[in-house]
């Protein structure tokens, strides 16, 4: 019976020293961490090293702790597929910012109920930045990577009596690009 940590941080520019100290703050001595660096919360939990290796170590009866639930993943379907993997190994899993345990009845609810509001929220995000694209467009804002020529530039190049690999050259464009550009002039 041990107390494992998993920790995981999704850029190079974080450290799991945070997590790990909130852990060992709440009173969890941690036998073994386990942890992932730079592994997005969208990787699902078993294609990520630590976290599967995590996954062979545990044993019945081990207990599991992490800082929040998002850090097993952002994804509802996974998150509660990686907690009943957990628990069907005899694993109890401890959340410590929701502040249950997700093995219990009421745990598993909360999970539910706190992994669909997580799911529901990133939706609604979506959702705003498409009707922001929307607006912006609308307002004749160029959305998307920049441009780097325009139907104008190359009709001028071209009258101009510049070769079309001279116009790739000097607009940095493909050859693709110079042609649906001098199509759109």
């Amino acid at each position: 019976m041990s107390v494992i940590g998993y920790c995981r941080v999704s850029t190079n520019d974080q450290t799991i020293t945070n997590q790990q100290q909130q852990i060992a703050e709440s009173g969890y001595q941690v036998t073994k961490w386990f942890t992932d660096n730079a592994v997005s919360g969208a990787v699902k939990a078993s294609e990520r090293q630590g976290f599967s290796d995590m996954l062979n170590y545990v044993r019945e009866g081990d207990t599991l702790v992490c800082v929040a639930i998002d850090r097993l993943g952002r994804n509802t379907i996974d998150v509660l597929q990686t907690v009943e993997l957990l628990q069907s190994k005899g694993v109890k899993v401890i959340s410590l910012r929701e502040g249950f345990d997700l093995s219990t009845p009421v745990g598993k609810a909360m999970l539910t109920m706190m992994a669909g509001l997580a799911s529901l929220e990133k939706d609604l995000i979506a959702e705003r930045r498409a009707a922001g694209i929307k607006r912006a467009k609308s307002e004749g804002v160029h959305c998307g990577r920049p441009r780097k020529a325009t139907s104008e530039q190359v009709t001028q190049m071209i009258n101009a009596g510049m070769s079309p690999r001279e116009i790739m050259s000097q607009l940095q464009i493909s050859k693709a690009s110079f042609y649906r550009l001098k199509q759109g002039s």
